[in-house]
């Protein structure tokens, strides 16, 4: 379950898309639309300050608060870095020897494509009934 981080109580309006931005304030812009302009820049909704930390998602709900859940994946981890481990080598069994085969017997000639044909757009014009 989400828990709420600030409670700004936004109403919001069709058309425009709101998000948490890099500052921590709700912002919005413009979504744009089939066939329309949209013109650039963002307008700040409410001033809320809000510090992000890793691992969390933060997200505008149904009543214009500030929420955050958890990620179930997130990109940085917060937990120290994998240390490489080398394999262990095991000791190899014995394989059985066979005759190689020769390199002409093994070579397999690949086929050629046909050319494609081209379909002619224009009828004959020698026909039955031209011949007569």
């Amino acid at each position: 379950m989400a828990t709420v981080v600030a409670k700004t109580g936004i109403r919001r309006e069709s058309g425009w898309l709101y998000f948490v931005d890099k500052a921590g304030d709700i912002s919005r812009v413009r979504m744009q639309r089939s066939g329309q302009r949209v013109p650039k820049g963002r307008q700040k909704v409410a001033r809320c300050g809000i510090e992000r930390e890793d691992g969390w998602l933060y997200f505008i709900d149904k009543k214009g608060n500030v929420c955050r859940v958890k990620m179930k994946r997130s990109r940085r981890r917060t937990t120290a870095k994998r240390t490489t481990t080398r394999r262990r080598t095991t000791s190899r069994r014995k394989t059985t020897t066979r005759k190689k085969a020769s390199k002409k017997a093994t070579r397999r000639k690949t086929a050629r494509k046909k050319p494609a044909r081209r379909k002619s757009t224009a009828r004959k014009t020698t026909s039955r009934r031209a011949r007569r």
